[in-house]
Formats: C-alpha cells, sequence, structure tokens
C-alpha cells in the first residue's frame, strides 16, 4: 500500500473532519501552496456542513502571481483515504498534483 500527500488549507485539517472521513486522526506538517490565494465558499451540501460545523469553507484559486501562497497542512494518508476525500469534497473542488512550497508532490482540491 503506497502512501500519497494530501494538502489541506481547510476543514481537513479539524480532528473531527478527520475522523468522520478517514475514521482516525492525520499527522500532518506545515508547508504552502505556492501561486495560490483563497475566497470563500458557500457549502450547500448538508452532510457537509454537519461533519465540518461550517456553512462556508476556504477554496483556493489560481492567482497567476508566483509570490502568492496559501497556507497549509500537508497530510500522509493512503489511497483509500484520498478516495475518502473525494467523497467529502463538493463538486466546486477538483483534486489536482502541485508542488508545494517545501518541494514535495502532493494533491490538494481547489477551484472546479
Amino acid at each position: 500500500m503506497t502512501d500519497v500527500w494530501l494538502f489541506s488549507y481547510g476543514t481537513l485539517q479539524q480532528e473531527d473532519v478527520q475522523i468522520a472521513t478517514f475514521g482516525r486522526r492525520l499527522e500532518g506538517r506545515a508547508d504552502a501552496l505556492p501561486g495560490y490565494t483563497t475566497s470563500l465558499l458557500e457549502i450547500r451540501d448538508a452532510e457537509v456542513v454537519r461533519t465540518s460545523g461550517k456553512t462556508h469553507h476556504l477554496i483556493a484559486l489560481p492567482s497567476g502571481r508566483a509570490e502568492d501562497e496559501v497556507p497549509g497542512v500537508v497530510l500522509r494518508i493512503t489511497a483509500a483515504e484520498l478516495a475518502a476525500a473525494d467523497t467529502y469534497e463538493v463538486s466546486d473542488y477538483r483534486r489536482v498534483a502541485v508542488c508545494l512550497k517545501s518541494g514535495l508532490e502532493a494533491f490538494v482540491y481547489v477551484a472546479a
């Protein structure tokens, strides 16, 4: 089983969301997503609102400016947990592979 890296700048950092989504608390370390900024997105999926406790989540948008960056945490997860994260994220997000500020290759959910 190969682990993958997932960068979170929002609710996937919350322990309650991790337990509901992955069945465990994840270990993470600080990193950043270069070339992006964030905006607030209204979440209309009642289950996601219930899980996160929030009606608005951050969403990463490409800025076109190398100096912009979104702070967050990179998490080591399994391929099965990545599929669970895909289920948690609403359709306004899409998963992409990126190179983080640290140089680590990771998946992240950004504006669809």
